[in-house]
């Protein structure tokens, strides 16, 4: 099995390592493959170089462009064709000897579909997806399937005109994992925080992006909320706000299922993974002032499936912190809407031939 991901943020590859692993488990060997590694050099660097830079400093144009990505003729869209073309061969060549081709990257979503639309693809190919809204680039007629996360995903996809499934998340199973009741008190006390005051955990991906400072500015509003803030790789980030009353900002950390047993909510501004882990863990979640293009497009398909509202001002988030910040001391990851015979890697398994087809009954 060949799994394609690509490392721009975490959230392609979170998704695809969790999927290796699940498969392990299932008995079927696969391996991830970085599919802007199979670009030429000028391809590569667009793509992992350009796009926090653009999220942080032009976000009018990176909205633009996500935009225009959906419209095949535009110029944007013109040079993304061109790398999916590019990466064909290559592609072709890395699966000459897998049973099926799974990716959680949207344009090598577009390289196996236009492969296999052709024929040159002889094995079955998959896309999963990471973010909670469809987009053109994520959907391709030739795939053989369009696993998502949600219900409201695989509705929000079906105006390309493609059929999506939803199969649950890729996250590990420790988010999963209800917490033991001194977890919450412990880790208050490592970062500092009194035991009942309202926390927010603040999160905006693995590169710190977006307006992280006026979300914290807002959170200040509240006259007794702490937020805890993720700040990743962003090392700039973290140093502006590192003298803020009440904030307490971390860098990129492995211990996230503590940190959201002892936060109240989760504020993110993308719906990445970080939004899917908080999903899992039971963790309500708020969008707050998303990145431009696919945060907003996010936000919008996450607060109409009432998933996690979209807030619009400081004083609808001081009121969600008030809100969500008398919840239980304890609380349990929710009963999941997946199974583990429906989830992505039995999926993904049987077009590989390494799991039967569930009886009528068992699919629901």
């Amino acid at each position: 099995m060949l799994v394609l991901s690509a490392a721009i943020g975490q959230g392609h590859d979170g998704a695809a390592r969790e999927l290796v692993r699940r498969l392990d488990r299932r008995g079927v060997s696969a391996h991830v493959l970085d599919w802007t590694d199979l670009l030429p050099t000028w391809g590569r660097r667009a793509l992992r170089d350009l796009y926090a830079p653009s999220v942080h400093h032009t976000p009018a144009l990176f909205d633009r462009i996500f935009t225009d990505l959906e419209h095949p003729r535009r110029p944007a869209s013109v040079v993304t064709a061109r790398l999916i073309t590019v990466a064909e061969e290559p592609v072709l060549e890395a699966a000459r000897d897998v049973d099926a081709v799974v990716t959680t990257y949207p344009l090598a979503g577009q390289t196996l579909g236009a492969l296999r639309a052709d024929g040159r693809l002889d094995v079955p190919a998959l896309t999963y997806l990471t973010d909670p809204a469809a987009h053109r680039l994520w959907c391709h007629p030739g795939l053989d399937e369009h696993l998502t996360v949600t219900d409201a995903t695989a509705a929000d996809g079906a105006r390309y005109g493609v059929a999506l499934r939803s199969v649950g998340p890729l996250c590990a199973p420790r988010f999963s994992r209800p917490m033991p009741v001194a977890t919450r008190g412990r880790v208050r006390a490592e970062l500092g925080v009194p035991d009942d005051a309202p926390l927010a955990l603040l999160v905006s991906g693995s590169l710190g992006m977006g307006e992280v400072e006026k979300a914290v500015d807002a959170l200040g509003r509240h006259p007794r909320a702490w937020s805890v803030v993720a700040c990743g790789r962003n090392t700039k980030l973290r140093a502006r706000l590192a003298d803020r009353e009440r904030v307490v900002t971390l860098g990129w950390r492995d211990d996230v299922p503590e940190l959201m047993a002892a936060a109240d909510v989760l504020v993110h501004n993308a719906g990445g993974l970080s939004f899917t882990e908080a999903l899992v863990a039971g963790l309500p979640a708020v969008t707050y002032r998303p990145i431009p293009g696919h945060g907003r497009a996010n936000a919008a398909v996450l607060d109409e499936a009432g998933i996690a509202p979209w807030l619009h001002g400081p004083e609808e988030l001081v009121a969600a912190i008030d809100r969500f910040g008398a919840r239980p001391l304890r609380r349990r990851p929710p009963r999941p809407w997946w199974t583990e015979e429906r989830d992505a890697s039995a999926v993904v398994a049987r077009y590989a031939g390494a799991l039967a087809e569930p009886a009528l009954s068992a699919a629901g």
